[in-house]
């Protein structure tokens, strides 16, 4: 795990090859086939390098969760180990990884309240739900993303059907798993990261990314493409801005949503940090956990 443009993906392979195994993205907006691009989803090439799960299998239009992602991923590991002893999970999404390594808190829902406050949204907009979420759970307010309609939803739902605060219900306490969890966090100094960011994206544009959310633009209110890189230049054919002052913008916010991740990382998720360079050390500290644990009754790792 790590911020965007660190190099997991690189890592990711080596480590699948060094094992012998597969990859299982934790990246929720790899999932969709039709973003590749903006993304930076494993290119074909990489693919063949390690086979790749959860890259690609989903339309923007469908609706996927992460609950529905915790139980898919939870199935598709438990497959893996049936012929082989690791699986390499990778990506930026905390979110995801913790609902595969820790799961997810269940949550009261109720159908009628959630298709009202979607009716709410579309009558009223995104301050309604923000405003809305304020007053019902502060402390969800302060950390979530207050530009998701859907998890703002999804969280007043929640405040609106049990009578108490979403925020309540994240115990944090983390459910059995019959395996062992490695973690393995990667990142750079800022300096350098922000010169990958900034790689990263003139690369994307080279690829065609303007293109690619041309096409995506008569479907940009999906959730999918709530996303750093389409948002912004959906806002150039609006005529918000122009090409370059879109570039710019994106590269910006990428840097601000790289922050976002390792804050979010490290205070969720407890990880040994290695610089993307350092392919040793990393192999032989997973050797390592993997060593001492085999004489216990740990499970694959």
């Amino acid at each position: 795990m790590g911020p965007t443009a660190v190099g997991k993906t690189r890592i990711s392979i080596e480590l699948a090859k060094h094992f012998e195994t597969d990859i299982v993205s934790a990246d929720s907006r790899q999932f969709f086939r039709e973003m590749p691009i903006g993304t930076a989803a494993p290119t074909p090439s990489e693919l063949q390098l390690a086979k790749h799960h959860f890259v690609g299998q989903l339309s923007i239009q469908d609706d996927y969760s992460a609950g529905d992602y915790e139980a898919d991923v939870l199935r598709c590991i438990e497959e893996i180990h049936q012929k082989k002893p690791v699986a390499v999970l990778t990506g930026g999404s905390g979110l995801y990884v913790k609902a595969v390594t820790h799961g997810l808190d269940e949550h009261p829902s109720d159908i009628e309240v959630r298709n009202q406050l979607i009716a709410d949204f579309e009558e009223r907009g995104l301050e309604y739900l923000q405003n809305e979420l304020q007053r019902l759970d502060p402390e969800t307010h302060r950390r979530i993303d207050l530009h998701n309609h859907q998890r703002m939803i999804r969280a007043l739902e929640v405040c609106l059907v049990a009578g108490k605060p979403y925020s309540t219900f994240l115990t944090r306490q983390a459910k059995p798993r019959p395996f062992q969890t490695i973690a393995v966090g990667l990142n750079l100094p800022r300096a350098e990261l922000i010169e990958r960011i900034n790689q990263r994206v003139d690369q994307m544009i080279e690829q065609g990314l303007v293109a690619e959310a041309r096409a995506l633009y008569p479907l940009r209110h999906h959730n999918a493409l709530q996303t750093v890189g389409y948002k912004e230049l959906f806002e150039s054919f609006d005529g918000s801005s122009n090409e370059s002052e879109a570039i710019e913008k994106i590269k910006v916010n990428t840097r601000r949503f790289a922050k976002r991740q390792m804050t979010w990382f490290k205070k969720n998720l407890d990880a040994r940090w290695f610089h993307p360079s350092d392919w040793k050390d990393i192999l032989s500290y997973v050797e390592e956990i993997m060593k001492s644990s085999s004489g216990k009754n740990s499970g694959p790792a």
